[in-house]
């Protein structure tokens, strides 16, 4: 029986996830051991006492709040990578991704590897030709007939000069360095200077048997010049990185993946969308909008499938016959997709995308003619041939609005 490839994803709902990290703590200034005779300090960007998850208040809020004691300085030299079930941080409150400079060297991040999850195919009815539907309510349940393959097509470089501002992110997961696609989202709560990155949920939280993942980093226009593997292996990390590892601070996925999430089976899938509140690894005061040029909006009231029109997909696709070191895109008309019918319908669109492409945005042409994210990839097919991602709508509003304001204090 063949099976179908996916990246882990979280489902949908209200109480977003979320977040709180020693997030504008350096490594040589964090600490949260009461015994220590180091006090946490904030750095330059992250006042001690203005309620950011930079201030050491703030800081010593989530360590007394945590469900067991942790040292952040013993995090910091090594202790993530304990990843004893009993120890996995997975609630609300209790995200924590202290800044740890220079681990995501050029090494780290090509040895990082694509989630391996897996659906199979029996657990996909196509219902065929339906009729189309003008609610989007009335999209719930369906499933069209399977999307014919598009070949994916490498983005022109730079990327920086002809691409929405899109990236990589990378994390730590049990089984090791991993990587997902990411997209940098406009922030209504601080106009032109967002932090603010959609992603899929299982590229932060690993659903219903574990929790969130450790060391989260955005990589803006990652590869920007599109060099090929061989030639970015040999490039300096300032051309492949050329805007900076940004940590995630503010972390938000959904209720309904982290009670429900699976990495074997669409579990999760109609929720598969996180929300990153990010600092520069730098300390610069820029914002992320600011540094690359742009954000793009995000639409939580699209039409139903039949209005969306043409769509383009991005994402690094890293699973073979891909590297992962180099941007793809798929133009697609998308259809309905559906696990759960009380979930509103997933995005099926024919793409030979792989894993890595994860998070990866679905942009289409707003009604005021810019842009607009609607969805981001979670689940492709071992042979590649098609991508779907969740329809954003209530719950993924409130994921992003928690984050939002969550970063402005």
């Amino acid at each position: 029986m063949s099976s179908i490839g996916r990246r882990p994803r979280r489902r949908a709902a209200l109480a977003a996830t979320a977040m709180a990290a020693c997030l504008a703590i350096t490594a040589t200034a964090c600490n949260g051991d009461e015994e220590s005779e180091t006090d946490a300090r904030p750095t330059e960007d992250a006042p001690a006492d203005d309620g950011s998850q930079g201030g050491s208040d703030a800081l010593q809020d989530i360590l007394d709040n945590l469900p067991f004691d942790i040292n952040v300085d013993e995090w910091i030299d090594g202790g993530w990578q304990d990843w004893d079930t009993d120890r996995w941080l997975r609630e609300i409150g209790q995200f924590l991704n202290p800044i740890i400079e220079g681990l995501w060297d050029q090494d780290r991040m090509e040895e990082a590897e694509d989630p391996d999850v897996s659906i199979d195919e029996d657990d996909i009815e196509e219902g065929g030709d339906q009729p189309a539907a003008d609610n989007p309510d009335d999209d719930r349940g369906v499933t069209d007939a399977e999307p014919e393959a598009i070949d994916a097509v490498q983005a022109g470089a730079p990327y920086s000069g002809s691409q929405p501002p899109v990236g990589k992110v990378f994390f730590d997961s049990p089984e090791g360095p991993m990587v997902c696609s990411g997209t940098v989202v406009s922030d209504p709560n601080a106009p032109g200077q967002s932090n603010l990155v959609a992603t899929a949920g299982h590229c932060v939280h690993a659903g219903a048997e574990g929790g969130w993942y450790r060391n989260i980093v955005f990589v803006p226009y990652y590869n920007d010049g599109g060099l090929s593997a061989e030639e970015s292996y040999q490039a300096p990390l300032e051309e492949i990185a050329p805007y900076g590892a940004w940590w995630a601070e503010y972390v938000a996925t959904t209720d309904y993946w982290i009670s429900n999430g699976s990495e074997i089976g669409g579990d999760g899938a109609h929720g598969d969308f996180a929300i990153m509140s990010v600092v520069p690894e730098d300390g610069s005061g820029q914002s992320l909008e600011e540094r690359v040029g742009g954000a793009v909006d995000i639409n939580f009231d699209t039409p139903a499938v039949s209005g969306l029109g043409e769509t383009t997909l991005y994402g690094y696709p890293a699973a073979p016959p891909y590297d992962g070191e180099t941007l793809y895109t798929c133009n697609a008309t998308p259809s309905r997709l559906s696990f759960d019918a009380s979930m509103p319908v997933m995005y099926w669109a024919g793409c030979t995308m792989t894993g890595g492409a994860s998070g990866g945005a679905w942009l289409r042409q707003g009604d005021s003619g810019e842009p607009e994210l609607i969805s981001v990839n979670s689940l492709g097919t071992i042979e590649p041939r098609w991508m779907a991602g969740p329809r954003l709508e209530d719950e993924a509003r409130e994921v992003f609005e928690y984050v939002s304001e969550e970063a402005a204090g």
